[in-house]
């Protein structure tokens, strides 16, 4: 699986740096280091007024943020390998 995080001016200043943070202590606390793929990318065009923009393989997501993060690894990402 690969992740990857905007860190573009829009995404950096809705917190893509805490983001990255957490998907990297959430990705190591499941021990999927070696199932995932954690990369940064430029601006994909999907902007959004809240939050950060995050690709999940080939599924663009917008507005993650520190508070629905728990929740999204779990859909997103921690279902994938159950």
């Amino acid at each position: 699986m690969i992740i990857q995080i905007c860190v573009g001016s829009s995404c950096h200043l809705r917190g893509s740096e805490k983001v990255i943070e957490l998907f990297q202590n959430s990705i190591a606390e499941h021990g999927l280091e070696n199932e995932i793929t954690l990369a940064g990318s430029f601006c994909t065009g999907k902007c959004n007024r809240i939050g950060v923009t995050v690709s999940v393989d080939d599924e663009v997501y917008t507005g993650i943020t520190q508070e629905i993060f728990r929740d999204f690894f779990t859909d997103k990402i921690l279902s994938k390998f159950k």
